[in-house]
């Protein structure tokens, strides 16, 4: 793709949809052995991209794998695209269509551990020969697989070159790099005597340490315009800091701090999120320390977790308000953002890879709305510079307001190259109308409202709005400002 050293730039925007290939869509919507082939998927998966605003897809692992319940995360071929929807040359073809398209392609890509199907890796020659034979290194606990010996020089090699093979031969923009804590920590998952410490005493592995930065330099020199993302859900340093600066030389890191955090607070009654605040705030405490990207990944909508629609709170009408209100938080706050398929229009169901998606919800103006809504606020990401142009720099941010913790109204701003870009978001996190709320702001004196999650386009009332915006002046060398708006009950309001 031509333009792939721009669209993977950090300073670009970048909303990524993340799709099981199988479950998106099936052709018969009652057979779980059916699918869609790689060229039937891109038909219907471009354009819907394209319409939502996603600068790119990250696929669940494509990599062949016998059992379709591992999701791809227990996979045997690893230099094989599965044969479920097609021949290699026929998901090369998908991948270009969705760069004609000026959309990206992210792989999940599963180092981290290996099945024990004898048809695999697993005691390859009848010996140890990919995994540590010591299975306090060799053995995961939580996933009944196996760990790479990351000692082995040949094991590393195989691992990188396969790596660079979806790079070279299938051009991709990326890849997610799946359970980074497990393969860094000896001590993953492990109670004291099940591990052993490395031979400074700590919990490190330092095999895998030095492969994940041989991994990342030599992807970046032979791929420069891509990005490795880490999804390592510890407070490991560095992740997505340089090599040479002692990082582990990541592209960007999944932000599994603001997803808890975020969740555990809208999942909340609205009256009680007044004592919540310096949770919901917390993430900019430490969000300079890495490049990080919001997810609401998959992992947040199984195994008993809920849809996303049903950890609001509230009636339907609230669920869906508090919901919108949340995605707009997400796609101000700094950083690249994630959405798992069925999270833009509202799922009522945990995902089931057995079964597509719930489809026939968007006959309702509910789910319509609530997608119309994700896919206004993805756009208007890639549309305004200081949504993206300095996400990941200290300057890109600035907290407004926080002073009103009992009306839980949250003001900050977000800063591009230019002050002329500079967007004010304005979030009222509880279903009370607050008109005319005044608040202080330096800069300009000439704000209009170009966002607000109460549409009725969104299925949202539409009754507060701000058609014009009332600025008074209140230092005009200081170049301070008052600004009055009216903001819609559990609303997020941007102005420009």
């Amino acid at each position: 793709m031509k333009t792939r050293k721009k669209h993977n730039s950090l300073q670009s925007a970048y909303s990524v949809y993340e799709v099981h290939l199988a479950s998106w869509m099936r052709p018969d919507k009652n057979n779980e052995d059916s699918y869609n082939s790689y060229w039937q998927i891109a038909e219907r998966l471009v354009p819907y991209a394209k319409e939502m605003g996603f600068t790119h897809v990250e696929f669940m692992p494509v990599m062949e794998y016998p059992f379709d319940g591992s999701w791809g995360y227990q996979g045997t071929g690893y230099f094989a695209p599965t044969s479920r929807f097609g021949n290699p040359e026929e998901l090369m073809a998908m991948i270009d269509y969705f760069h004609r398209e000026g959309i990206g392609v992210i792989f999940d890509w599963v180092p981290s551990h290996f099945p024990y199907d004898h048809h695999g890796l697993f005691m390859f020659d009848g010996t140890h020969t990919y995994e540590y034979a010591d299975m306090r290194k060799g053995y995961h606990p939580d996933w009944n697989s196996y760990i790479f010996n990351y000692s082995r020089g040949e094991v590393k090699s195989f691992l990188i070159s396969n790596a660079r093979f979806w790079f070279q031969h299938f051009h991709i923009d990326g890849i997610r790099v799946d359970a980074v804590s497990s393969i860094l920590k000896l001590d993953y998952s492990r109670k004291a005597g099940e591990w052993e410490p490395n031979a400074f005493g700590g919990n490190g592995n330092l095999e895998a340490i030095a492969f994940i930065k041989d991994l990342n330099e030599t992807i970046y020199r032979d791929f420069p315009d891509v990005q490795t993302i880490a999804e390592e859900a510890t407070d490991w340093p560095g992740v997505s800091k340089p090599t040479w600066q002692d990082g582990l030389g990541f592209g960007m890191k999944w932000m599994m701090g603001w997803m808890h955090d975020t969740l555990k607070y809208f999942k909340q009654d609205p009256f009680y999120r007044q004592f919540q605040q310096d949770q919901f705030t917390f993430s900019m405490v430490y969000y300079f320390d890495e490049n990080f990207m919001l997810p609401l990944s998959h992992d947040e909508v199984v195994h008993g977790k809920s849809p996303m629609l049903y950890k609001m709170p509230g009636d339907d009408w609230q669920k869906f308000a508090n919901l919108r209100l949340l995605y707009t938080y997400m796609y101000t706050h700094p950083g690249g953002k994630l959405l798992f398929m069925g999270n833009e229009f509202g799922q009522t169901s945990e995902w089931n890879y057995k079964s597509e998606l719930n489809w026939g919800l968007l006959a309702h103006e509910s789910h319509s709305g609530l997608k119309k809504c994700v896919s206004t606020l993805s756009k208007l990401y890639c549309s305004e510079p200081a949504l993206h142009e300095l996400q990941f720099e200290a300057e890109g941010f600035e907290w407004v307001d926080l002073s009103h913790r009992q009306e839980s109204v949250i003001i900050f701003k977000r800063k591009g190259k230019s002050s002329k870009n500079d967007i004010l978001v304005i979030l009222n996190m509880t279903p009370v109308v607050r008109n005319d709320w005044k608040f202080e702001v330096e800069g300009k004196s000439d704000w209009q409202e170009i966002f607000n999650s109460d549409s009725k386009e969104f299925w949202g009332a539409g009754n507060v709005f701000n058609p014009s915006i009332e600025v008074k002046v209140l230092d005009k060398k200081q170049k301070k400002y008052e600004i009055t708006l009216n903001l819609p009950p559990l609303g997020g309001v941007v102005l420009r």
